[in-house]
């Protein structure tokens, strides 16, 4: 018989305040009766992260546990996964098996993105209250994550934003990848969510899901239509 796939390793970065612990603690609220979820937080010299997902109820405390990476947030999700791989293959060792495990990054800047040898998808959050001009000014995560989730839209009317400007700015840097407008008080974007979440449990367990690399290595376009990654040539500064 062939081998059981193993869980989903979904990543969650963006910057600094977007609102990264509260779509985790959301997607545990209305997932963790279906689905088997272990989560891990990356902070720089604390664990507050995930004493706070903890503290809100919606998961079994022992399976959510800290990574406390004494560095720039990306490096411990990109450069050096060693620490996080760690965390994951631990909880999957104690509680497993899990269908899904969440890896949140440290609050990093619009740069920070994971590598693919750490998660197989990756969701980059960006919200209302950093200005409506973010998704425009584009960057690997906004551009090529799996998923662009701009949050907290329910905020928009206070903030002076157009959600719908903002998301088709979004849609315009992203071609067909998914956007999805997001307020936990708004029923219709969480179930919007909870469906992209779930279908890609789904194609990890067919074996249909290959990662793909956001970052800043990754092919991109230049003007005149040329499409390279960086290691293709060398650039002249």
């Amino acid at each position: 018989m062939p081998d059981t796939p193993r869980e989903l390793r979904l990543g969650v970065c963006g910057p600094v305040g977007t609102g990264k612990s509260s779509l985790i603690m959301l997607l545990c609220a209305h997932l963790a009766d279906e689905l088997r979820i272990g989560v891990v937080t990356n902070d720089i010299y604390t664990d507050e992260d995930a004493r706070m997902i903890r503290a809100a109820g919606v998961l079994d405390p022992a399976r959510i546990v800290a990574v406390e990476t004494g560095a720039c947030p990306h490096t411990a999700i990109r450069d050096d996964i060693t620490a996080n791989l760690l965390a994951v293959e631990d909880l999957v060792a104690d509680h497993g098996p899990l269908d899904l495990v969440l890896v949140e990054s440290g609050g990093d800047n619009l740069t920070a993105t994971f590598s693919p040898a750490l998660v197989d998808v990756q969701v980059f959050v960006i919200d209302v209250a950093g200005g409506g001009d973010v998704a425009r000014k584009g960057g690997p995560g906004i551009e090529r994550a799996d998923l662009l989730v701009v949050n907290k839209t329910d905020l928009a009317p206070h903030v002076g934003v157009d959600v719908d400007l903002m998301r088709t700015d979004a849609l315009r840097a992203r071609g067909d990848r998914p956007v999805v407008a997001l307020s936990r008080h708004y029923p219709d974007s969480v179930a919007q969510l909870l469906g992209w979440v779930r279908a890609q449990v789904a194609r990890q367990r067919t074996g249909d899901l290959v990662p793909a690399d956001p970052g800043p290595m990754a092919p991109h376009a230049h003007a005149g239509g040329s499409r390279h990654g960086h290691g293709d040539h060398a650039h002249a500064h």
